[in-house]
């Protein structure tokens, strides 16, 4: 994107950057190989042990070159149960400065940290996934006895061995230079991001890391803010959103995404991407979508709304739209029979640009619960500022079939609600036709 925002403003407008805490937490990080060792040798002396119990004779001995697993699907080894085993590292450590450290295990408990055998970290009972650090003061070049105990009862083992490496936190310096930058700065930009993939499910939808803290810096400068969000699935903003300018969700965008995000963030092009999921406030609120079956709740907790941040088909554009007559060509129609939806939509801002229409459906009683709108058909048009179209969508068999208790296609008798707009919320027109 920077290299993009270059290319697009040229040499006579200055861009001001600064890397930013990042979005991973960097005050610690697996102790690496180079500083480990056991008889001469790099690494760890692991033996693995068959339940719990590490008394009894090993079931196997290797060496470990860290200590950084993740043992979800498989066992350490294929002579180890997937779901009930024990391992216990041992070996020596030499830090590469003298200076006071943080070091400890993050993984899921239970788990013991010993250096020059005084117990260190003790997260013994099986509770959950814990971060365990502890202060440690090491000289530069001098051997500490190191020993970790661990154990799995349950089949998704992870462990890491980790430390500051002696160095101070440079995030909070790294927050200062951003805030910098902005203030010299007539708009501020800020990239922010999510970690996310196959084993990497996230627990809370939060940008990671320092991101909302850097991004409530920035705004704090009184400079106008636009966050561009880089992911794949929603963000919560609950912390933020208020405060910025602008928020443009650039997804994965590929190798000319910083030109396509240059061009809609400098106006040479009208953005009209309409979100595919529904972005919570909370994830308390979770699951959260469009298309739920009708319940007896209403749409509020008494502590928090149950609406969503952004709507499932919300999107906006630097322009407005209006729409208007919607006409049915007929009120009721047979199970084998087609109806035709007519309406209007006008651009009524002064930019040209591309709307989506979105078309949904709500069965108003039938046999079994059904959705409270789905969505049926949408269209992409382009139009210019003040340009009028008539759209038509054809509704038949295939978008008024459901299936009944037996889970057989059916398309039952009953009225049935046409709602028209510019995303799940944005209903903009409804009419009701029978189906005979």
């Amino acid at each position: 994107m920077l290299d993009a925002f270059k290319e697009k403003l040229g040499s006579n407008t200055t861009i001001y950057y600064a890397e930013g805490p990042g979005r991973h937490d960097s005050s610690y990080k697996v102790i690496p190989t180079k500083f480990l060792s056991h008889n001469g040798k790099p690494g760890l002396n692991a033996e693995y042990f068959s339940g719990r119990d590490m008394m009894m004779k090993p079931e196997l001995t290797r060496t470990d070159l860290a200590i950084d697993f993740l043992w979800t699907l498989y066992a350490p080894d294929a002579k180890l149960n997937r779901d009930f085993y024990a391992v216990r590292w041992t070996g020596d450590l030499k830090a590469p400065q003298t200076g006071n450290y943080k070091i400890g295990i993050e993984g899921n408990d239970g788990y013991k940290l010993y250096i020059n055998d005084k117990l260190v970290v003790d997260q013994w009972q099986k509770l959950s996934y814990h971060t365990s650090l502890k202060n440690y003061s090491f000289e530069a070049g001098k051997k500490y006895r190191i020993k970790v105990e661990f154990y799995e009862t349950n089949g998704n083992g992870t462990i890491k061995l980790v430390w500051n490496e002696g160095k101070p936190d440079n995030s909070s310096q790294k927050m200062k230079d951003a805030v910098a930058a902005a203030r010299k700065a007539d708009v501020a930009i800020v990239v922010a991001g999510i970690t996310e993939g196959e084993f990497l499910d996230r627990a809370m939808l939060s940008l990671p890391g320092q991101q909302e803290a850097l991004i409530q810096a920035v705004a704090a400068t009184g400079k106008p803010v636009i966050v561009l969000l880089v992911g794949g699935s929603a963000i919560t903003m609950q912390q933020w959103a208020d405060k910025v300018k602008a928020i443009g969700h650039t997804w994965y965008a590929g190798e000319e995404g910083g030109r396509a995000i240059a061009d809609v963030l400098f106006g040479d092009y009208n953005p009209a991407g309409r979100l595919p999921v529904t972005f919570p406030v909370h994830e308390a609120q979770l699951p959260l979508v469009y298309n739920h079956k009708p319940t007896g709740r209403g749409d509020d907790y008494n502590n928090l709304s149950g609406q969503p941040l952004f709507p499932f088909g919300f999107g906006l554009s630097y322009t407005q739209f209006e729409y208007s007559n919607l006409v049915l060509d007929k009120k009721q129609i047979g199970a084998s029979d087609s109806i035709c939806i007519q309406l209007t939509v006008k651009n009524t801002g002064s930019r040209d640009g591309d709307e989506v229409i979105q078309l949904y459906l709500r069965d108003e009683l039938a046999s079994v619960a059904r959705p409270v709108m789905e969505l049926k058909s949408f269209q992409r048009i382009h139009l210019k500022a003040g340009q009028s179209r008539q759209l038509s969508f054809v509704l038949g068999p295939e978008q008024l079939s459901m299936l009944d208790k037996d889970l057989k296609p059916v398309i039952e008798p009953g009225s049935f609600r046409i709602m028209v707009g510019a995303s799940s919320k944005d209903i903009r027109l409804r009419e009701t036709f029978e189906v005979k």
